[in-house]
């Protein structure tokens, strides 16, 4: 079974609670606070597995939830540090967020991604000593892991892609130019998944090739299986539209390629204008059949691609369709990497449930909820980048405009966990 589209959830550790104590040692008056803090959660961390082409391995598993940071000891101790969950995926893996759709990270040839960030371990009360306040009976509690669900969708890394109907011989193509070995049947759907293959030109270049299947007729809005496979074309620098040139089972080859185009077209107007070479397969039966070779080249130098014919039988002029692909690759541009569409506000404000309630006491505002108590312990609020941010969150997540509908002005304090600041509209 192939497996390219699943919906994951993902909660990173939280981090350990800060240790109230204090120092209990013979002999010495007045240790002092000594709390040590509490650990890091751990991280859900994304990592390309390098071998693999299908997202199988999600099939029964779609939960994955970090070790919590430890909390922190007496004499100083620090918590353990939560352990973070490795998430292994092919690459090519499109990681998106399940409310927004937003693209979170392309996992296209990059280093491990850091998914979701544990908590921040709290601190002890050692730190909350002063010269005024020398027995702090209090410490501070670890925040939040980061949670959230997400969608991975494999878009597979392919320089070249096949297309074309069923039983063209694309399948028989692919393992002729390639050491790939699909499955092979004169009968329609044979291929059930894509296939890749390594294409060789010399000297240790060469292309990455795939036989896309199930496209039909309608495959754009979902029937049969080209809707689950276009995507997989979607990152393909050249197509080779692979057609039966021989008219044996009474297929006519212009109509095919209109076809098949428009499909392309229908899904997205980048895949309908992607470079194609077309690749007229089962030439040595064309005296067979009953196509009309004058008005399919004609067809074809009209419509501005470059042909080929081919046997992918007998290996009539494979040399030179791998030649014509490797001279076209040449002069297009590198395979697509999907920009992030996920900003840090993004990151940091919950897309389900958000309670957030305010109080008003005198001039003073009070602000709290769950998810603004974790941001709190996110914030540097000495920094000036940090409070930028800050402000955006505030502003994106609703927190201003529910702050003005409870009669907050111009000159009123707002308070969020302690920390204070004036109300500015």
């Amino acid at each position: 079974m192939f497996v390219d589209h699943v919906k994951i959830y993902v909660r990173a550790g939280d981090g350990g609670d800060g240790k109230v104590s204090f120092r209990r040692e013979k002999y010495v008056a007045a240790g002092g606070p000594d709390g040590g803090d509490g650990g890091r959660g751990g991280n859900i961390v994304l990592k390309i597995h390098e071998g693999t082409n299908t997202l199988l391995s999600f099939r029964y598993k779609r939960k994955f939830v970090a070790e919590n940071g430890g909390g922190g000891e007496a004499a100083k101790r620090h918590g353990a540090n939560g352990t973070d969950v490795i998430i292994n995926v092919p690459a090519g893996t499109i990681v998106r967020d399940a409310a927004s759709g937003k693209i979170i990270k392309d996992m296209s040839n990059c280093e491990p991604y850091i998914l979701c960030k544990g908590g921040r371990g709290g601190w002890g009360n050692r730190h909350f000593a002063t010269p005024t306040r020398q027995i702090p009976k209090f410490a501070k509690g670890g925040t939040k892991g980061e949670e959230k669900e997400v969608i991975l969708e494999l878009k597979m890394l392919a320089d070249v892609g096949l297309v074309g109907f069923p039983n063209v011989g694309k399948s028989s193509l692919i393992s002729r130019i390639s050491a790939a070995k699909p499955k092979i049947a004169n009968y329609h759907f044979t291929t059930l998944s894509p296939s890749l293959g390594v294409v060789s030109t010399g000297e240790g270049q060469g292309f990455v090739c795939a036989d896309i299947p199930g496209l039909i007729e309608g495959a754009s809005d979902g029937l049969g299986l080209g809707h689950e496979f276009l995507r997989h074309v979607d990152r393909c620098r050249l197509l080779l539209h692979v057609v039966d040139v021989s008219g044996i089972e009474g297929r006519d080859p212009i109509e095919d390629i209109k076809a098949i185009d428009a499909e392309l077209a229908k899904y997205s107007d980048n895949l309908g204008s992607r470079p194609q070479i077309i690749v007229a397969n089962k030439h040595d039966m064309i005296d067979a059949g009953a196509t009309d070779v004058e008005a399919f080249e004609k067809f074809v130098k009209e419509s501005g691609r470059e042909l080929v014919y081919i046997s992918a039988l007998n290996g009539e002029n494979l040399d030179k369709l791998v030649q014509m692909t490797a001279e076209a690759l040449k002069d297009l541009p590198p395979l697509t990497i999907y920009e992030s569409e996920y900003t840090e506000e993004d990151a940091v404000i919950p897309t389900g449930e958000r309670k957030t309630e305010v109080r008003r006491e005198n001039d003073t505002f009070f602000v709290e909820g769950e998810w603004l108590y974790n941001l709190m312990g996110q914030v540097n609020t000495d920094d000036y980048e940090s409070l930028s941010f800050f402000s955006r969150v505030l502003q994106k997540a609703g927190v201003i405009e529910l702050l003005e509908e409870h009669g907050c002005t111009d000159g009123h304090t707002v308070n969020i966990y302690g920390f204070e600041f004036d109300f500015v509209k």
